[in-house]
């Protein structure tokens, strides 16, 4: 089993920028691709971008393409999420999945931990 803990998440002005990590503790962060997950107020939860587990494969949504960034260090057991240019419509709570399999894309039921989020407020 893997805990998960989000960070980093706060208020910005449009047009800044956040760094999110999400430190893993447990079984081998290695092992686990990872992902981050959105959810705004009265919204659908909305997948944002996914990385493999040895960072070979990324993927992102299409309303965060070109303005965000996810990494991971195996080394540090932590996933990271770089957020510029930042939008009022990005403003919800970030949550961070681990899945067990090597990648888990944007394919929800694969992933198997949760961390508890952190919200980011984007003011206009």
């Amino acid at each position: 089993q893997v805990q998960l803990v989000e960070s980093g998440g706060g208020l910005v002005q449009a047009g800044g920028s956040l760094r999110l990590s999400c430190e893993a503790s447990g079984r081998t962060f290695s092992r686990y691709g990872m992902g981050w997950v959105r959810q705004a107020p009265g919204k659908e939860r909305e997948f944002v971008a996914a990385i493999s587990r040895l960072s070979v494969s990324t993927w992102y949504a299409d309303s965060v393409k070109g303005r965000f960034t996810i990494s991971r260090d195996n080394a540090k057991s932590t996933m990271y999420l770089q957020m510029n240019s930042l939008k009022p419509e990005d403003t919800a709570v970030y949550y961070c999945a681990a899945s067990s399999t090597s990648y888990g894309g944007a394919s929800y039921q694969l992933y198997d931990y949760w961390g508890q989020g952190t919200q980011v407020t984007v003011s206009s």
